[in-house]
């Protein structure tokens, strides 16, 4: 059931079944993120981590790129006038980034086609990623003389290790599918033609999952990632306090003594 949707002309929005669909739309530029497209992807997942009706969301590119980061066009111009062009970071990157891997909510990124520079990083700051078999990926960066942005600093070296990360940031060359399912990137690869299907389907089993212990699950593998184990354990005490007092387990509890299928309904 459809119910909610807006449309700009730079990001699609939609909200179906609890399920928000973010969608780059500017196809002729390989969804190159000029700062009309940034406002609105961040706006858009901002406004999806509010909305009580979003369960999940599903983060994706329209025609043949994810995402290739920076309008550089743009940034050109920038360069050449009175702007201060690298404040986007602060203004566009970062709370992009922060809106994906903040939420309390589960974020699938649908890699249609070429991740490239804060394009990877948006796709890394998902919880998950379903890659089309033609897609690739690259940091991009260091070819137009900058640094790592949009989390990937922070993100690549927990996937793939330091020193891939360190080749991959210093040397940006082009890694496939097919890499980037072995090294850790991707979660699963499928067929161009099947990835709206899959990465829909996925999402969708999210949305309609137990979001409280979904978030918890984020939530505690995030902490984990920067603080030892005896604060893990106690932040995992504390969401398990959480989520044990939830509506979705006390549900799931009684579903699975009567041998039934639970079924959530994120409260």
């Amino acid at each position: 059931m459809l119910s909610g949707m807006a449309d700009t002309d730079t990001v699609l929005y939609e909200v179906t079944d609890g399920l928000a669909t973010v969608t780059l739309n500017r196809p002729d530029a390989m969804n190159a993120l000029n700062v009309e497209a940034k406002e609105a992807l961040r706006d858009s997942l901002r406004r999806a981590a509010l909305e009580s009706q979003v369960r999940a969301v599903l983060l994706t590119g329209k025609g043949r790129a994810f995402c290739v980061g920076q309008d550089l066009k743009e940034h050109v111009a920038a360069l050449a006038g009175e702007d201060e062009p690298m404040r986007t970071v602060a203004l566009h990157y970062n709370p992009i980034v922060s809106a994906i891997a903040g939420m309390r909510k589960p974020v699938v990124a649908a890699v249609n086609g070429v991740a490239a520079g804060a394009g990877f990083g948006f796709a890394l700051a998902a919880d998950y990623r379903v890659v089309a078999e033609s897609a690739s990926f690259s940091t991009a960066f260091a070819g137009i003389a900058l640094t790592a942005d949009s989390g990937l600093s922070w993100t690549l070296p927990r996937f793939v290790g330091h020193g891939r990360a360190a080749d991959l940031l210093l040397f940006p060359r082009k890694v496939d599918a097919a890499e980037a399912e072995r090294i850790g990137i991707a979660q699963r690869v499928v067929p161009d033609a099947e990835l709206p299907a899959v990465a829909r389907e996925i999402a969708l089993g999210l949305a309609h999952g137990p979001t409280l212990a979904l978030a918890a699950i984020k939530e505690s593998l995030a902490f984990a990632a920067g603080h030892p184990l005896t604060e893990t354990l106690e932040v995992e005490e504390r969401l398990q306090a959480e989520a044990g007092a939830s509506e979705d387990h006390r549900a799931a509890v009684d579903a699975f003594t009567r041998k039934e299928r639970p079924r959530f309904h994120g409260r």
